[in-house]
């Protein structure tokens, strides 16, 4: 056998392809998650392997188990979700991490946490490299996922500092992919899920806001790239794939891959949605010999197949 790996949120969209990818690597899998907006049905096609393992757990609460690795992918990470219950996300993030890293410093294990792009804010540097600080509003709508993660980022350094826990840090862009909630808000799966409904298309403010969307799988490769580097590369790292598009031009490319009759109508923009996302990938074309291999048209193809079987 490879290594014993734990995956918090791992019932996930991210976190369910990972611990699919890990078991098929010939590891075992750990899979913790309270299925706030994981589901069980992300992986009950792998309940028969011996090899995997699923756990209802909370990682605002201790969690003790032997594992060589831990991912710490545990968080609602839509607006939607996060913003349902926000003490409970900032909870979530900085008592999760408290959790996860008390627990790879006393077993030893490397950690790495799932960070997001979100820690720029609405970012005044473009495109955004690991050294800029980024520009967040702390008492803003999307603060207690903002925050919550750059609190997560800071523990994990210090704990990497006072204790030599190993840690990995990733700083994840706009991902998309089969598995992701139909509800959850997001610009991809909304637009999806309104075209094959052949429902408007709600665009915020004037569609010229930029996103940089990754294929979930590339996304996995510079995940587990980044926790196989060496213990002198902490990251943080950004992962997401620099190809930006405006709003606009998303809706009409998905209402032309639906083959939908859907038509665009336009919404005011919510409070502190970032103008520009762009990730600068040198740093992990350097340290981790990554970058995306799958373009927007080819991914939104296999995501639009997927959420084919599950709109009706």
């Amino acid at each position: 056998m490879g290594k014993k790996i734990l995956v918090t949120g791992g019932a996930g969209f991210l976190g369910s392809h990972l611990c699919e990818r890990l078991l098929n690597e010939g590891n075992e899998v750990v899979c913790l998650d309270n299925y706030f907006t994981g589901q069980k049905s992300n992986v009950v096609h792998l309940l028969d392997n011996p090899y995997f393992e699923l756990i209802r757990h909370d990682v605002t609460m201790p969690f003790f188990i032997e594992v060589d690795e831990i991912y710490n992918l545990a968080c609602p990470a839509s607006p939607i979700h996060y913003q349902y219950n926000p003490i409970k996300t900032v909870k979530t993030s900085v008592m999760g991490a408290i959790n996860m890293l008390g627990l790879a410093k006393r077993i030893k294990a490397k950690i790495l946490q799932a960070s997001t792009s979100e820690v720029y804010g609405d970012p005044l540097v473009h495109p955004q490299t690991e050294s800029y600080w980024g520009h967040v509003n702390p008492i803003g709508e999307r603060a207690c996922y903002d925050e919550g993660k750059r609190a997560a980022e800071t523990l994990f350094v210090n704990y990497h500092k006072q204790n030599n826990v190993r840690i990995k840090i990733i700083r994840i862009f706009n991902t998309y992919g089969p598995r992701m909630h139909p509800n959850d808000g997001r610009v991809v799966s909304n637009f999806i899920v309104q075209a094959l409904k052949g429902e408007d298309i709600t665009v915020y403010g004037d569609g010229s806001q930029s996103r940089s969307f990754c294929y979930y799988s590339d996304l996995l490769d510079g995940m587990i790239k980044l926790m196989n580097t060496g213990d002198d590369f902490t990251g943080p790292v950004n992962v997401g794939n620099p190809y930006e598009f405006t709003i606009l031009q998303l809706a009409e490319k998905i209402i032309s891959l639906c083959n939908s009759s859907s038509k665009i109508v336009w919404q005011p923009l919510p409070s502190d949605d970032p103008m520009q996302r762009q990730p600068d990938i040198s740093l992990a074309k350097n340290k981790l010999g990554w970058e995306p291999k799958i373009q927007l048209e080819e991914g939104l193809v296999k995501t639009i197949d997927y959420f084919k079987t599950i709109v009706k």
